[in-house]
């Protein structure tokens, strides 16, 4: 069992999955999270990007999946609409110990930090995951394509397919929650199977 600190940091619910090392542009419009964020620059912590699992991402605090990804704010700037832009960078995945909610309705969780996992070669077999990858990032703007690549590294490219594959969010989820990034290679391949979307 890897070794785990605990640390606490406030959560963000959404209807998306981050991964360690990817990049999550956002557009925050709700005091809540306005409030979270300046506060989360202010002290230069972190936030947890959670899947929801229950309710939505405006409204009452959503109860989400136990297992997310800590993440930092790398990027930020006024939006011609007035909204605020961040672009978040995940670090490393957590599992939720306990949590509360605010009277300003945003959640605080005590997390345990998951070590994240050692870098792994590509295996030949999905050599064609990461052709595949590489194709989609071709097609993508910033955040995507300012951040460094590493086609050769099986938790990178993993991570990366898992973020831009129109999977369910469940799969997702489910994805994100394995530990061994090469058997996280094998299901994204058989998912693809199954998508058809492999060539």
């Amino acid at each position: 069992m890897p070794h785990m600190s605990e640390t606490t940091i406030p959560l963000f619910p959404l209807h998306a999955v981050l991964f360690p090392e990817g990049a999550l542009p956002l557009r925050i419009f709700e005091s809540r999270y306005l409030d979270m964020i300046s506060e989360c620059l202010r002290t230069e912590c972190g936030f947890g990007v959670c899947l929801i699992r229950e309710g939505s991402e405006v409204g009452p605090a959503a109860k989400a999946y136990e297992v997310g990804t800590l993440s930092r704010i790398s990027y930020w700037h006024k939006r011609k609409d007035g909204l605020l832009g961040v672009t978040a960078v995940g670090e490393q995945r957590f599992r939720i110990l306990d949590q509360e909610v605010r009277t300003n309705q945003v959640t605080v969780a005590r997390v345990a930090l998951i070590e994240n996992e050692p870098a792994a070669a590509l295996p030949e077999k999905h050599q064609p995951l990461a052709d595949f990858l590489r194709e989609i990032m071709a097609q993508l703007g910033p955040p995507h394509t300012t951040r460094p690549q590493r086609l050769d590294d099986a938790g990178w490219v993993g991570g990366r397919l898992c973020e831009l594959l129109p999977l369910p969010l469940s799969q997702k989820q489910y994805l994100l929650q394995l530990s061994d990034p090469l058997e996280r290679l094998d299901r994204l391949a058989e998912m693809l199977r199954e998508l058809a979307i492999r060539r």
